[in-house]
């Protein structure tokens, strides 16, 4: 059983009220106990319940465990869908593959304006514990498509998952391996000419992800899999 403490490493040893309630009430732990406690930054700790407290649940680390990062780094700067549970879904995902960040973008063609950040963050962190992940996933705030694209973004491999149909763009799996990635995902009625163009001229390159016509949430994922794929 795994839980979460961002502040293993330096704090106290006390889970959050919420983990002190899932490790007590729901999965029934007590004093002595067994644990694993991660940090969201490579570290797992194995650890005994010292007081099963159901709000301040107090553990003692026996071992740590030091997981190196992924060869590769992926962001992805993506438009919200206007149902917000399909973001859900994909953060999610995404996050048992291996998403590293993730900014969502507020485009011309953007239906949403507005996320709940904690919800997302919860979905992250879930995923995180379940897959095992020991990086915890950055979200971002939602920015502007132009403020976003100005950012140079030095030493970053950048794409843009938009390809006309008169362009013969490469595929995402034919990039470069163990990079640092930026991919632009659009919204549900995708980038305007003038956001493509703009993009293109700050370095994104047009890339495809395959010949389907994907939904936004789907095109994340896709994007998500395949840079893991390359670094399998």
């Amino acid at each position: 059983m795994t839980f979460y403490d961002p502040d293993a490493a330096t704090g106290d040893h006390f889970l959050s009220e919420e983990e002190s309630i899932h490790c007590v009430r729901v999965l029934r732990q007590r004093n002595g106990d067994r644990i694993r406690i991660m940090d969201g930054k490579g570290t797992f700790f194995d650890a005994v319940i010292e007081e099963a407290h159901p709000k301040k649940c107090k553990y003692s680390v026996e071992e740590i465990h030091r997981k190196a990062p992924d060869p590769y780094s992926l962001h992805l700067a993506i438009a919200p869908t206007k149902n917000i549970d399909r973001m859900e879904w994909m953060i999610e995902k995404c996050v048992e593959i291996g998403l590293h960040q993730i900014t969502f973008l507020q485009c011309g063609n953007s239906e949403r304006t507005r996320l709940r950040y904690d919800r997302l963050e919860k979905k992250a962190i879930a995923a995180m514990k379940q897959s095992g992940r020991a990086y915890a996933t950055k979200i971002n705030s939602l920015t502007p498509f132009p403020d976003f694209i100005s950012n140079p973004g030095n030493g970053l491999i950048k794409h843009i998952a938009y390809v006309p149909a008169s362009l013969d763009s490469p595929h995402l799996k034919e990039t470069k391996p163990n990079s640092d990635y930026i991919v632009l995902i659009g919204p549900e009625g995708d980038f305007s000419p003038e956001e493509i163009q703009q993009a293109q001229d700050k370095g994104y390159t047009p890339t495809s992800l395959g010949n389907s016509r994907l939904r936004t949430e789907t095109a994340g994922l896709v994007a998500c899999h395949t840079l893991a794929l390359l670094h399998s």
